[in-house]
């Protein structure tokens, strides 16, 4: 008989997030890419919480993935299977960051990407010499396989693809660096065409940080693949991560556009230079918030919409600065707005700052991971109270998603880059983000009723 692997995505079940929209919910990459490392003397199933509540099931080896919110679930589902002794992989972002703490709950940790140490895992378990740590390597991304999307629910809209890792601007309240390493790596354009040809859903996310990279080399591997895209009619609409400099390029913008690029999401934290430069924004630095409207123009003549993404509760920030980022957002030319609260994740330099200086709100971990969820204060602020931080915030969650907003910077959007379908993206995303603000307030006023 075939051994059995139940891999599992768990959700946080204090804070549902983003999840509470079914156009927002992505599926998890990660575990269908180890599915499809996994012999085919294995069978493998994956407990997907985004869509239903872990229920037991019968296992030889259960894998468990783990972002920082997520983490506490993690736990609970591992205890689970370790009162049955049935062994336990934990890995993850959360799990990379904090190994020992891992180790209480997991037989084996994974640290990083796991995709260079799971056959050794595998065989290793068959063997019965299964380890307690394996670290995975920032190998060449040449060849990687392709995910198991037959596992993965098909209510996600949105399939997600990734093309690249690494990041080297090394922002101080980011672990990416942490967990991919400083060094920008793609995959081969090729590899990521064949890919998106087997993908049914009509909408893909490209979970890169930043799709077009950095460089002369990546730039020409991100027009490769764009123009295959056109070249293959592949017919799919899509959204993206990048960095500003997404909008430098007109020959980018053009085929990215072309290859159906209808959304791209843009950290810019802040609208002041003396912010970005505290958390070490470099490339927002660079080209100067000042220049940020130059760039949304080029973005939408291209027929691309913009998601802006902004930090509140920064180190140097009042009521009346957040006051004053909220109407920068509502009046600059942004089609989607994003806020979250400022959150030191583990791995991170903000994390170990503010833990040596005992700013934490939550430390009783592991349990307490769950609020280190972006959408709620868990650090005492330097220039205010956590009161006025936490009022700070709703306050600009009711004004940036008031109807009259939501719809003003819908037609604003339409306006802007002529694109029906870009409208319908930057129109439903801003509808999700209320929607979240709204389930946050309801769990709010449960929590004081309770």
């Amino acid at each position: 008989m075939k051994r059995k692997l139940v891999l599992i995505n768990p959700v946080n079940t204090a804070r549902i997030g983003l999840t509470v929209n079914k156009s927002s919910r992505f599926p998890p990459l990660g575990l269908a890419i180890i599915a499809s490392l996994t012999p085919d003397s294995w069978d493998v199933k994956l407990l997907d919480e985004t869509w239903e509540p872990f229920v037991y099931c019968e296992a030889d080896l259960v894998a468990i993935t783990a972002f920082t919110a997520t983490a506490p679930r993690a736990y609970e589902i591992a205890r689970a299977y370790h009162a049955n002794n049935v062994p336990v992989v934990l890995g993850g972002i959360h799990v990379s960051m904090c190994p020992e703490e891992a180790l209480r709950y997991a037989d084996c940790v994974v640290i990083g990407e796991a995709e260079t140490v799971w056959p050794q895992i595998v065989s290793d378990f068959e063997s019965g010499k299964l380890q307690s740590l394996y670290r995975g390597s920032w190998g060449d991304l040449a060849g990687m396989p392709a995910p198991r999307r037959d596992l993965l629910d098909r209510r996600y809209m949105f399939a997600s693809v990734q093309t690249s890792r690494g990041c080297p601007m090394d922002c101080d309240f980011c672990s990416v660096t942490a967990f991919n390493g400083r060094r920008y790596r793609r995959r081969p354009a090729a590899e990521v065409l064949d890919e998106l040809s087997t993908v049914r859903q009509k909408m893909v996310f490209f979970v890169d940080d930043n799709i077009i990279g950095y460089g002369e080399e990546a730039r020409r591997s991100a027009l490769e693949l764009f123009r295959g895209m056109v070249e293959r009619k592949l017919d799919k609409w899509w959204f993206c991560q990048a960095s500003l400099n997404f909008a430098d390029d007109e020959e980018v913008l053009k085929w990215a556009a072309r290859a159906g690029c209808k959304l791209v999401f843009l950290g810019l934290e802040a609208e002041d230079e003396g912010a970005l430069a505290r958390i070490n924004k470099q490339l927002n630095l660079k080209r100067r918030p000042s220049a940020y409207a130059r760039a949304f123009q080029r973005i939408h003549r291209a027929g691309i919409a913009v998601l802006g993404a902004f930090i509140f509760g920064l180190d140097d920030d009042t009521t009346a600065s957040m006051d004053a980022r909220a109407k920068y957002m509502m009046k600059s030319a942004i089609d989607v707005m994003q806020i979250t609260h400022l959150t030191p994740l583990p791995g991170t330099r903000l994390y170990a700052r503010l833990q040596e200086d005992k700013r934490l709100l939550y430390t009783d971990f592991p349990g307490d991971w769950s609020h280190y969820d972006m959408t709620q204060v868990v650090h005492r602020p330097l220039s205010m109270t956590e009161e006025e931080f936490a009022a700070g915030v709703l306050h600009g969650n009711r004004k940036l998603y008031a109807w009259p907003v939501i719809l003003r910077k819908a037609l604003q959007c339409l306006l802007s880059t002529r694109n029906l379908t870009a409208f319908m993206f930057a129109l439903q995303s801003n509808v999700n983000y209320r929607n979240v603000g709204e389930h946050g307030l309801s769990r709010r006023a449960n929590e004081i009723n309770a």
